[in-house]
């Protein structure tokens, strides 16, 4: 009889509740892709446009493919350029390393595909650096295309044709000569500065040029150690970080803010692209 009075308080409170249907329901947030999942996206599809398809690798890489392929014996000063963080460092076996680029994407399909060559490799890379402008893991995109007749100007053009179509027509770039153990000749690429129209100002540094990513013809060296033929053979190679390229695109000062998550930052860049 207490369990059948019971009930039937409850059920005489359920049919006094009131409901309110004016009231507006709980609106639930709708989730987009983080701002550089969008611009590296983008950024694929523009070459291609160029008929450049997407090749991956690990992350995990062996010192022969991260550095020895690519023209970096042990010895080789431009090792301390890269910080690498070491996986396994053994007598008689081949170290493991976090990858300090994607440029081993490069060297397994050259090892795995005859020329003609035409891939970018997007991917996180590891360095040890953490301040304002870099960070302990980031990302990058690199360029391969290795054919016969491959010359300096089809890679200036691939590039142009890139830039103007990221940061807009009217955009002219420059190839300033430079260093790298796997591209020779060798340049930093630098477009003219998109915020000020090359007039000058603080992120052009009142040069009127803003440097993007370095670039060069691939080292004859680097195509031997993958088993392709150098007299009959060129190649062309680019690479460019997607946090910096990012960073510029929107004007974004510090780095470590597209890694912390803060919604309120990120709200700002739905679907831009």
């Amino acid at each position: 009889a207490r369990l059948a009075e019971l009930h039937e308080q409850k059920r005489q409170a359920d049919l006094q509740r009131r409901l309110d249907v004016t009231i507006p329901g709980r609106q639930h947030k709708l989730g987009g892709l983080h701002l550089l999942t969008q611009v590296r996206l983008e950024l694929e599809g523009i070459f291609a446009e160029l008929g450049f398809h997407v090749a991956t690798g690990p992350q995990v890489e062996t010192d022969f493919h991260n550095f020895e392929a690519l023209a970096m014996p042990k010895d080789h000063p431009a090792r301390d350029m890269q910080d690498t963080f070491y996986l396994r460092s053994e007598p008689g076996r081949d170290p493991l390393v976090l990858r300090t680029h994607t440029s081993p994407v490069q060297i397994r399909t050259m090892l795995a595909q005859k020329p003609p060559v035409r891939i970018i490799s997007p991917g996180k890379v590891y360095r040890k650096d953490d301040d304002p402008t870099h960070s302990p893991m980031f990302q990058q995109i690199e360029g391969l295309c290795v054919d016969e007749g491959i010359t300096m100007a089809d890679l200036k053009g691939t590039l142009l044709y890139f830039v103007q179509r990221f940061f807009g027509p009217g955009i002219g770039l420059r190839l300033r000569p430079s260093f790298f153990p796997f591209t020779e000749p060798s340049a930093e690429m630098d477009v003219s500065c998109f915020i000020c129209n090359s007039k000058g100002c603080n992120v052009c540094k009142h040069t009127g040029w803003v440097e993007i990513l370095g670039c060069g013809m691939v080292h004859p060296n680097v195509l031997t150690n993958c088993g392709i033929d150098a007299e009959k053979y060129t190649g062309f190679a680019w690479g460019m970080g997607v946090e910096r390229t990012t960073m510029m695109q929107y004007g974004i000062t510090d780095i470590r803010v597209l890694s912390e998550n803060d919604v309120r930052f990120l709200d700002q860049f739905k679907n831009v692209v």
